[in-house]
């Protein structure tokens, strides 16, 4: 198990009835890079997976 699993497991624990959407994904996002720019290549890298995500099934 990576480190990060445990963050992970816990959004699962939290959160993992709720639907969200794209939007309210991006707006935390985005909130999360300008309280924290150090983190804006990981965030940025993640978020074009997730845009991306669906090309290999094509």
């Amino acid at each position: 198990m990576y480190f990060t699993d445990r963050g992970i497991e816990e959004l699962v624990a939290r959160r993992g009835e709720e639907q969200v959407s794209v939007e309210w994904l991006a707006d935390h996002l985005q909130a999360f890079v300008d309280a924290n720019p150090e983190f804006e290549t990981a965030i940025d890298r993640f978020a074009t997976y997730l845009a991306r995500s669906d090309e290999d099934e094509e």
